[in-house]
């Protein structure tokens, strides 16, 4: 097994990673999910709740893996339900390490959104460069042409207080 990565953020895949395989043109599918992606990405910058930005963020990352996803199966036989993070790896090796890091912030957005964990600011917005940076991979993945562009600043956010019950 190899050893963790030094930093908690994936690393961008090399030049020759990104155009490993040809690809066909994209399908309607593959350019909604890109496109949705990018929406709740720009949601996200525009959150001024931590939790809803993580939230947000999360999706948009998902959203994107979707894409691969739709763009590299086929229709086959059913099999037990399985998280996109799980089959990510296997259809799209150069972003294991993407499926990883998503796959981990999954958990904290189940947790956040159970208003089990309360998040700084810094978390959420760092998940929204992170999926920032995934939905530019995929593209490059895939063969699109990299059309979202983010505004040059985030939303100032509000802390989500925990509920007392009061």
């Amino acid at each position: 097994m190899s050893a963790a990565p030094s930093h908690p953020y994936p690393s961008a895949p090399s030049p020759q990673l990104r155009r490993s395989r040809p690809t066909p043109p994209p399908s309607a599918t593959v350019m909604e999910l890109l496109d949705r992606a990018q929406a709740s990405l720009l949601y996200a910058t525009q959150a001024d709740q931590v939790g809803e930005r993580y939230v947000l963020a999360h999706l948009a990352g998902l959203r994107a893996a979707a894409a691969v996803l739709a763009a590299r199966t086929s229709p086959a036989r059913s099999s037990r339900p399985r998280s996109v993070w799980e089959v990510l790896p296997t259809l799209a090796p150069e972003l294991t390490e993407w499926a990883v890091f998503f796959a981990a912030s999954a958990r904290q957005r189940a947790a956040v959104e159970r208003g089990d964990r309360i998040l700084p600011a810094r978390e959420a917005d760092d998940l929204v460069r992170q999926a920032e940076a995934f939905i530019e991979v995929v593209q490059d993945a895939l063969g699109v042409p990299r059309t979202f562009v983010r505004p040059d600043y985030l939303a100032p956010v509000t802390p989500l207080a925990r509920h007392t019950g009061r």
